[in-house]
């Protein structure tokens, strides 16, 4: 009865949740900004909701740029917390601007994207990721070279 209330504080635990919500996002994500890109890139003319002042066409472009490259960028772990802004920003526009009137339930899933990108936004990557391979890399390689250089240790 215990296991069932137990709160798992592991960083693996943490790490390990990090990267499935991070792949799952994103390959759903994609789903819905491909179609967007194969609709941007068709020559066809642009049906797409014009949002502040801007042309359907940028904003479908904006969108694609959300929808698919950042959307990659969140798959591979690279950036992250960067990457999920044009997210964030996207799903706002979704819920307020575009499904202002709708019902609820029309607002639901661009909340439950809002959501999820919100916590990519506080928690980061996690160890499974480019970001922690690069973060790791680049702080080794200072490490090294501060041992190395006494010149720099005055700056200790």
């Amino acid at each position: 009865m215990k296991k069932i209330f137990l709160v798992n504080k592991t960083s693996e635990g943490i790490n390990i949740a990090l990267l499935l919500t991070r792949v799952a996002i994103a390959v759903l994500m994609l789903v819905h900004g491909v179609p967007k890109m194969g609709l941007l890139f068709s020559g066809d003319t642009v049906l797409f909701p014009s949002v502040f002042g801007l042309t359907p066409a940028l904003s479908l472009s904006l969108t694609v740029f959300a929808e698919v490259l950042c959307s990659v960028f969140i798959l591979a772990g690279f950036a992250t917390r960067l990457a999920v802004v044009p997210l964030i920003v996207t799903m706002l526009i979704a819920v307020l601007v575009i499904h202002d009137n709708d019902p609820f339930s029309n607002k639901e899933l661009a909340l439950h994207y809002l959501v999820t990108y919100l916590v990519l936004l506080i928690a980061g990557s996690g160890k499974y990721s480019l970001d922690y391979l690069l973060y790791t890399r680049t702080d080794n390689n200072y490490k090294r070279v501060k041992e190395e250089d006494p010149t720099l240790a005055i700056y200790s």
